[in-house]
């Protein structure tokens, strides 16, 4: 269930398995031999892929944002059969996942074939019912209407194509079906020690105005409820987070700052089955 070399996802709508297949990792590549998905998305580097795999960024950034997605859903559901994990990286998405949403299928998707092994690992280790699928979030390898949940974390900031991938996130969405969102904006990716610590295409960073515009602009419906703005004190430059966490400098109003995160909960139109 856990092989990503080969990986089909069953039970599809139209009776029929697709298959993907197992790529090299980008930087196992020769930048002329690179598949397509991973021109699509830039990288993390090694500081980054380590710290992804860290307790701290498990416990105190997933979880939370998962804690707070879940609170904007307008009208949440006892269950949600599929989830869809979109750009699941080393899978510490998945425990909390299964725990909040009860899918009997969740399914993992991301073009990194190496954070796919660790990922791998983590479904194992907590004896999770996950099907790895590397595969690009702008062509997703699933049918049409087949999740009844999307989550995307902290994924769109390292994706080259984002309204592609918007709209594959759209299509395979039921009717009905909620999309859960939290994303860095272009003002906390674009500070000194981001840059210099991460690997993003900063051409497509976005603020929070912008990404809520595009969401709506693909079809979603989102209301104010839905929406929440963290202004957590990492999540801005050094020296000022530091200072607002020791109240030695007041936290800015949302009138005139810059917003850093933006979390939402979008459903796509229509009656879930």
């Amino acid at each position: 269930m856990y092989d990503t070399r080969d990986r089909a996802v069953q039970g599809t709508p139209d009776g029929q398995s697709r298959t993907i297949r197992h790529e090299k990792h980008p930087r196992d590549n020769k930048p002329d031999q690179q598949s397509e998905s991973s021109r699509n998305f830039v990288s993390e580097s090694r500081f980054g892929f380590w710290f992804l795999g860290t307790q701290t960024w498990e416990q105190h950034v997933v979880e939370a944002a998962l804690d707070d997605l879940a609170r904007l859903i307008e009208t949440p559901r006892a269950a949600y059969p599929v989830v869809l994990d979109a750009g699941c990286g080393q899978g510490k998405a998945f425990r909390v996942l299964s725990e909040k949403f009860k899918p009997r299928q969740l399914i993992g998707v991301d073009a990194d074939a190496h954070g796919l092994k660790y990922a791998h690992r983590t479904a194992l280790s907590g004896k999770l019912p996950v099907t790895l699928v590397q595969g690009d979030c702008a062509s997703l390898p699933l049918p049409e209407a087949y999740a009844d949940l999307v989550f995307c974390h902290q994924t769109f900031h390292h994706l080259v194509h984002q309204q592609r991938s918007l709209a594959e996130f759209y299509r395979v969405l039921k009717p009905g079906g909620v999309l859960l969102f939290a994303e860095s904006t272009r003002a906390y990716i674009n500070t000194w020690l981001i840059r210099f610590l991460f690997r993003h295409p900063m051409e497509v960073q976005k603020s929070a105005h912008e990404y809520l515009e595009m969401i709506r602009q693909k079809g979603f419906v989102l209301d104010q409820h839905g929406v929440l703005l963290p202004y957590l004190w990492w999540s801005r430059p050094t020296l000022q987070g530091v200072l607002e966490l020791l109240k030695l400098r007041r936290v800015p109003p949302p009138t005139v700052r810059d917003e850093t995160l933006v979390y939402l909960a979008a459903v796509k139109p229509g009656s879930m089955l």
